[in-house]
């Protein structure tokens, strides 16, 4: 079952192709590269995490199930990608066989133009399966709703956790989290293996394009523990997670 996160292949996060943050690196894997798509989660409709382009090749190629927080299947079809489903937040849906999706809160918030503010759900993702759990918060500020994830879903085998865009923390600290709350957050879940993500791609805050990974590098390197279960992969890299050694059910 091969499931894509926000895919984003255009070169820029913008309304514009001409104008707006541009990549600092190619994507990690090209698009005729990649194996068959089944499943596309999309947590969020900013340009940085719904890129319509992207979703109408894969839409075109694949004909993937799409899931998204309420609201947004309306605005995909009205853009050409088919297959999409909303979800509420605790809402699930079987995937396949052993995996069911489950959709959770997240500390963020929805727009595309100055009309739609907030009009949509923004959703993190929950991946239930017969070797564990995998979540999946897209964007998202520090907050209670790590613990009531945790509460309601159990331990997580997987985490894959945002750390960039992170300043200034005035301003993103409701929406981004910082290096140091990634590392709280893969606590809190119980992660036996977090992944870094969102950072590095493109010039979205006033941390640099190395910022958000050298800071949580230190962190990792201080810390005996998150030097065993929190990993930060260069652009293209993978990693094969442990087994899960805790409770599955």
């Amino acid at each position: 079952l091969n499931v894509l996160t926000d895919p984003v292949w255009s070169r820029r996060t913008s309304p514009f192709t001409w104008v707006g943050p541009a990549r600092f690196h190619a994507p990690g894997v090209a698009m005729s590269d990649l194996p068959h798509i089944d499943v596309v989660l999309i947590s969020h409709n900013h340009f940085d995490h719904m890129d319509v382009a992207t979703l109408q090749k894969l839409a075109y190629r694949d004909s993937p199930r799409i899931f998204a927080g309420l609201g947004n299947r309306e605005f995909l079809e009205r853009n050409g990608v088919t297959g999409a489903v909303d979800l509420d937040w605790w809402s699930s849906s079987d995937l396949a066989p052993g995996v069911t999706l489950t959709a959770v809160p997240v500390r963020h918030w929805s727009t595309r133009t100055r009309l739609d503010l907030r009009k949509t759900l923004w959703v993190g993702f929950v991946l239930t399966t017969s070797s564990g759990r995998i979540y999946f918060p897209g964007d998202t500020g520090f907050g209670d709703h790590f613990q009531l994830v945790r509460n309601r879903m159990g331990a997580f085998r997987l985490a894959l956790l945002p750390i960039g865009s992170f300043l200034p923390r005035w301003f993103m600290q409701d929406n981004h989290l910082s290096p140091e709350e990634a590392a709280s957050a893969h606590r809190i879940l119980g992660a036996q293996t977090s992944v870094a993500i969102h950072f590095g791609t493109f010039n979205l805050g006033d941390d640099s394009q190395f910022e958000a990974r050298d800071r949580m590098q230190r962190l990792i390197d201080s810390d005996v523990d998150l030097r065993s279960s929190f990993r930060i992969l260069e652009p293209g890299a993978g990693v094969d997670v442990p087994p899960f050694d805790g409770d599955i059910e």
